[in-house]
């Protein structure tokens, strides 16, 4: 199922975040989403995922897939669990079913937790924590993946084999991945969409853009 916004605005109090924002985007795309601090990325993605109502309006449309997996970007996790428990525990809290073991086990193998599965949480590394937050995310077979910052702090070795993972996985599902690197988006996405005071200044396929810096400064600086 793709994902279709139409209409969308967000106002708190007399603040609009959000202005009339229209997108649709595919399955089997990754998208990256910039703009700067205050933009209104945080809030058209917690609309997506259902934690905030858009302003009422009856030309409005929200359409979203029902499984949505999220990994917000100070992901949260219990570092006194082991891995393996910790997967098992969120699985069977929101995913119960006798399949719940074989399918945090094909998860750890998927994103390359197999050697650290045993390991208390607090041991590990800022990029096997990511992958954690991203196995959760993966727990009900999300068509859609939102990831906020899911790169923040990690190590050059640790970002390739991040990016590779979010490459591999957005060959089966809608990803959007909000981001200030626009490196990543680059690197990792088929499309970019640029926000900027609560307004979409551009969406256009990455490949049909020759210096994405200037594309973002061009539509974020003030005139």
């Amino acid at each position: 199922m793709s994902v279709k916004l139409v209409h969308i605005s967000k106002t708190f109090g007399t603040q609009r975040v959000l202005q009339d924002i229209s997108l649709e985007i595919a399955k089997g795309q990754i998208v990256g989403l910039l703009g700067p601090n205050g933009a209104g990325k945080s809030t058209m993605m917690k609309i997506m995922l259902g934690l905030w109502q858009a302003d009422k309006n009856n030309d409005s449309v929200v359409e979203v897939p029902k499984a949505i997996g999220y990994l917000p970007e100070n992901n949260p996790l219990y570092e006194d669990m082991y891995v393996s428990e910790y997967l098992l525990f969120m699985a069977k809290l929101t995913h119960a079913g006798a399949d719940a073991k074989a399918k945090v086990q094909e998860l750890i193998e998927r994103v390359g937790l197999t050697p650290e599965k045993n390991k208390h949480i607090r041991e590990l590394s800022k990029g096997y924590r990511q992958r954690i937050g991203l196995a959760q995310a993966l727990l009900g077979d999300p068509e859609l993946l939102i990831l906020d910052e899911p790169t923040t702090g990690l190590d050059p070795n640790q970002l390739v084999e991040i990016r590779s993972l979010i490459r591999e996985l957005g060959k089966d599902r809608t990803v959007i991945l909000s981001t200030h690197i626009m490196q990543e988006v680059r690197e990792m996405c088929d499309r970019v969409i640029i926000l900027h005071h609560g307004e979409i200044k551009a969406d256009q396929p990455i490949d049909q853009i020759e210096d994405l810096e200037v594309l973002f400064r061009q539509k974020t600086n003030e005139k």
